[in-house]
């Protein structure tokens, strides 16, 4: 009963952990009578090459569409050209494309019969997918505001506004019907001092209405900057706990990396035990809550990186869905496909201009772990990278030649070694999880073969000793999201 106990928690906490995946924008927001909505996960797909950069702003906003504004700090007043909206979908295909995978594979019985395919399972939010791989005016608010620009754009109104005081920012946000949280003032003051400027959208029901749209569209944004940053500190003005922020980055010439944070590669390529087939999302999640704390939790996590040029027939190993083609590319905001440079529309041939690095990046911060904003850098590194994590399943059918009896001696073995690393990776051990496995071959093993009976043999050593030393150790592109609600 205890160790159902234990399980049911287990399983509780590593649901909450991911729930919200890719949910939300990252920054600000409030409820419209309390002001206390929280933001938890956030997407947001960033494109720099040189000094312009291109930052597309995640929205799946529920809830009455007049009670809906955002402001986004910039660091120029925007041209109306400057400014789109995008097809939502295309957050969904980079994050299909670019997530931790589950790999499968199947031992040949030694005694007789073919070895079977590869089997490839995805998925981090508890979400199991499979595919076999074969081989107003503000004058009146305060003076002290200015309106740069106003515009229209789909089926939103975007005001551009600067001023010198936050005091003065947040009396027009709340003449013209904003409510902003508790606590504003003070992240806001640090752009300000920066001298940027703010993008406040919020819906034009009339021109929502003409357009048909149901469902608020992502915002796309462009400028030219030599910073590269994203303010994450203006999302934690009213954050609940940690927040968390997937970073799917485009460059031409090789990854994109924190540069004031270090970039750590998720443990990858690891053989864990059968059983998380079943767990994948909650052994993910578990995953990453306990590698984020033992690297210090002042960490950007790369989950892939790859080229993705069109002409590069090999974007993954394996890949567990289509990989973006260049129509997906060109709606992310890569807008130097088919162009030599990001200025510069001349047809003539550079076997540059179709060049694109795919860098996906999972960042989970909060006050402590992270005081200062997030700076990046674009790299050279062309490495490839995805996180990928292998299960086997036994061999089946008679094992009693000599053969078979040397497999099941390895097969022990390797199940004990899955079980180190599972707690190596996670944290936690065999009681942790549950253990549903639908797996035909499984019950005709012997028992003493079983990850039951080898839970109770084999104690893992609770400070991952052994397993360290078989194993070793291991916003917006440039501006961050500040999301609100207007007032009624």
């Amino acid at each position: 009963m205890k160790r159902k106990m234990k399980k049911a928690a287990a399983i509780i906490l590593m649901g909450a952990m991911f729930c919200n995946e890719a949910s939300a924008f990252c920054g600000f927001y409030v409820a419209k009578a309390d002001g206390t909505l929280k933001n938890k996960t956030s997407q947001v797909i960033l494109v720099r090459d040189g000094n312009k950069t291109v930052i597309t702003m995640s929205n799946d906003y529920k809830g009455n569409a007049r009670d809906f504004a955002l402001v986004v700090p910039v660091p120029v007043v925007l041209k109306k050209s400057d400014i789109k909206v995008v097809d939502a979908g295309i957050f969904q295909r980079l994050n299909d494309y670019s997530k931790p995978r589950l790999v499968e594979y199947y031992d040949q019985n030694p005694c007789s019969g073919p070895m079977l395919d590869e089997v490839v399972t995805t998925g981090i939010a508890g979400k199991v997918a499979g595919v076999r791989i074969r081989g107003n005016s503000s004058a009146k608010a305060d003076n002290k505001v200015k309106v740069e620009a106003r515009y229209t754009v789909g089926e939103y109104d975007i005001v551009i506004l600067s001023t010198e005081e936050s005091g003065a920012l947040k009396k027009w946000l709340d003449a013209n019907g904003y409510k902003i949280p508790k606590g504003a003032n003070e992240v806001l003051e640090p752009y300000i001092k920066s001298n940027l400027k703010f993008f406040v959208v919020k819906v034009n029901l009339e021109e929502q209405d003409r357009l048909g749209v149901e469902q608020l569209r992502p915002i796309q944004i462009s400028f030219e900057s030599p910073k590269f940053m994203l303010p994450i500190r203006l999302g934690m003005a009213n954050a609940d706990g940690d927040q968390d922020m997937i970073v799917y980055a485009f460059s031409r010439n090789g990854r994109i990396e924190s540069l004031n944070y270090r970039t750590v590669s998720v443990p990858t390529s690891k053989n864990i035990p059968l059983f998380i087939k079943e767990n994948f999302g909650n052994f993910y999640a578990n995953l990453f809550q306990h590698q984020w704390e033992r690297e210090g939790k002042g960490i950007v996590f790369l989950e892939y990186a790859w080229d993705v040029s069109p002409s590069n027939y090999v974007k993954c190993d394996p890949c567990v869905s289509n990989p973006p083609n260049e129509n997906d590319l060109r709606e992310a905001g890569v807008w130097w496909i088919s162009k030599n440079k990001y200025n510069d529309y001349v047809d003539e041939y550079d076997p540059n201009r179709s060049s694109v690095y795919f860098t996906r990046l999972h960042v989970r911060y909060n006050r402590n772990a992270f005081p200062q904003d997030l700076v990046f850098q674009a790299t050279p590194n062309k490495e490839n990278f995805q996180s990928r994590y292998i299960v086997t399943h036994p061999a089946t059918g008679s094992l009693d030649c000599p053969e078979g009896k040397k497999y099941l001696s390895s097969l022990k073995e390797r199940r004990q070694q899955e079980m180190d690393m599972l707690g190596y990776l996670t944290g936690k051990g065999y009681d942790n999880w549950d253990l549903a496995m639908e797996n035909p071959g499984e019950d005709l093993l012997p028992a003493e073969f079983s990850y039951p009976a080898l839970a109770v043999s084999h104690t893992p050593d609770q400070n991952n000793t052994r397993t360290g030393i078989i194993f070793g150790s291991l916003t917006l592109a440039g501006f961050l999201l500040l999301g609100i609600k207007r007032k009624r």
